[in-house]
């Protein structure tokens, strides 16, 4: 049984850190970001969700075992009890939204435009607009972006590697990716 204090307070966890499953309740992200997986038989990642500020997330919303929210990056987040009203549908509207969103990224026929999609989502997530585009203000390795997107690391490596000599993205000396808005509209015509 939860203690009534430890609703509504905020949760400080680290990187590579997971959020602690609770029964009836949902984690509300006030800063950080957090992904949803599980793992298969042969022990590779399914990417599940991405979310970010403003969103919630829960073991409660799926019936998928075994399922983990491992926070990407540090995560400052407040438990708060799932019931149903106006509030709750519409935060469980964005993470549903949020998972199809996910979804349709990583159905792009070629991993060079699931990875500026996925960019250009996360942008649009948690990015900040700088003078030459927009910066993912996250430390992402290429295996977090691989499992994200469902394909190898490898892969990552070189496409973002073409996708950088193209002027397409650019990553700075704290691993942050900044995606060049003005290429990657050009890139989609």
């Amino acid at each position: 049984m939860l203690l009534a204090q430890e609703y509504r307070k905020w949760h400080f966890f680290d990187s590579r850190s997971n959020l602690p499953h609770r029964i009836n309740s949902v984690w509300k992200i006030d800063s950080g970001l957090v992904k949803g997986y599980t793992l298969l038989e042969d022990g590779s990642i399914v990417t599940l969700g991405v979310w970010s500020s403003g969103e919630i997330v829960s073991r409660i919303f799926t019936n998928i075992k075994p399922y983990e929210l491992e926070c990407l990056t540090e995560v400052k987040a407040s438990l708060v009890p799932w019931k149903k009203s106006e509030e709750n549908i519409d935060l469980l509207l964005t993470y549903i939204q949020s998972v199809h969103e996910l979804g349709i990224i990583r159905d792009y026929k070629t991993t060079d435009m699931m990875i500026i999609k996925l960019f250009d989502w996360l942008g649009k997530k948690i990015g900040k607009k700088v003078p030459n585009g927009k910066l993912i203000d996250v430390r992402l390795t290429h295996q977090d972006i691989a499992d994200i997107l469902g394909i190898t690391r490898v892969t990552v490596t070189r496409n973002l590697n073409q996708l950088e000599r193209q002027g397409r993205i650019k990553q700075n000396s704290l691993h942050r990716f900044i995606l060049n808005e003005e290429e990657i509209w050009h890139y989609e015509i």
